[in-house]
């Protein structure tokens, strides 16, 4: 079902009102045809901080934002592991749905996200913005041209710094039942998604994990894992919080024609057996240059909102002319299952196939 046509803006509340919502609110704001509707969370003074700066109403419980008619669709902002019932509930009250990355912390609550999603008929998206990078798209055209020949090796290093503070103070951060993980899940999961998306999907995988710089937390904040991709090529995934100053998230692809190398959005390297007019220009126009963010590989703070504007365009766009977003919750669902299948692979000292 749609609730939106014509003219009529996406009027959306934001359930939970952390860091997140501050860079979602600005992103949605600079949409056409979207509104902020208003704000939900269980501190009420976080609403009405939100609702100050932004605009919007501050409703008093979350029965209150899915009552109300003039909201379109929520963007659920809510710890990790507390997606999946905000979500349900809004389903059931036909409202739309964004959710934060991780869509939920195990496949089988991210499961029960797409299929309420789908029962209700309504439009769901999740938040994976890195995939809205020009530079990330120019990547996968070339994958999908086969100018990388036969796809040899690809890898991804999320090597991030987070503090001792950063956990102490977060609450639900690095805890199995809120966060779902540690770095792999919270923070490594964006270069985890973007480079099975540019390979076409993870088949299986050898993990490791441990906590290495960090006290008083439950999950890891190191992990490696070995990778068989879809295609049969290589490759790798590492991720952690404790290297120290944090660096950008490196992926490099190789293939018997090509190879290239991402530092966050910049192109390093774009090399092809055979070059074509506009690889030049690809190299000009992403290559290194001024006025990028850090990508929070030592802040969470230091990212811009530009991914996420693009990705809410695309989410109002799908509810506006009644299709699919570019990143729905089947494709979210990719990245938490092979996180999934690497903590599983790390604890029983085998390869997993991803579900």
């Amino acid at each position: 079902m749609s609730l939106s046509s014509g003219n009529r803006p996406v009027r959306i509340g934001l359930i939970g009102c952390g860091m997140i919502s501050e860079f979602q609110s600005e992103a949605i704001r600079q949409v056409p045809h979207a509104e902020i509707a208003g704000y939900y969370d269980m501190v009420a003074e976080r609403a009405q901080a939100r609702s100050a700066r932004y605009g919007g109403k501050v409703y008093k419980d979350l029965e209150d934002m899915l009552r109300d008619p003039g909201v379109t669709a929520v963007s659920i902002c809510t710890p990790s592991g507390l997606h999946l019932e905000p979500a349900v509930a809004a389903a059931k009250a036909g409202k739309h749905i964004m959710v934060e990355k991780p869509i939920e912390i195990t496949p089988e609550r991210a499961d029960a996200i797409i299929d309420a999603c789908r029962q209700a008929g309504i439009t769901l998206g999740a938040i994976f913005p890195r995939r809205f990078h020009d530079s990330s798209q120019a990547v996968k055209a070339a994958v999908g041209a086969g100018r990388f020949g036969t796809l040899v090796l690809a890898d991804v290093a999320i090597k991030w710094w987070r503090s001792q503070k950063y956990y102490d103070e977060g609450g639900w951060k690095g805890t199995w039942k809120l966060d779902g993980g540690g770095a792999l899940m919270n923070q490594g999961i964006h270069g985890i998604d973007l480079l099975q998306w540019l390979m076409g999907g993870i088949d299986s995988v050898v993990g490791f994990t441990a906590t290495r710089a960090h006290q008083r937390i439950e999950v890891e904040d190191a992990a490696a894992a070995a990778v068989r991709f879809k295609n049969g090529a290589l490759g790798s995934i590492e991720g952690t919080t404790g290297a120290w100053p944090g660096t950008k998230i490196r992926t490099e692809i190789c293939g018997s024609a090509g190879s290239i190398a991402l530092e966050d959005e910049v192109i390093l390297s774009w090399k092809f057996e055979k070059e074509l007019p506009e690889d030049e220009e690809i190299r000009r126009k992403f290559g290194p240059r001024a006025g990028l963010s850090g990508g929070g590989a030592s802040d969470p703070k230091a990212i811009d909102c530009e991914g996420h504007r693009r990705q809410f365009a695309d989410f109002v766009e799908s509810i506006r002319a009644g299709r699919k977003p570019r990143v729905d919750g089947a494709e979210a669902r990719q990245a938490v299952a092979i996180i999934a299948a690497i903590y599983r692979s790390a604890r029983e000292g085998r390869a997993v196939k991803v579900d």
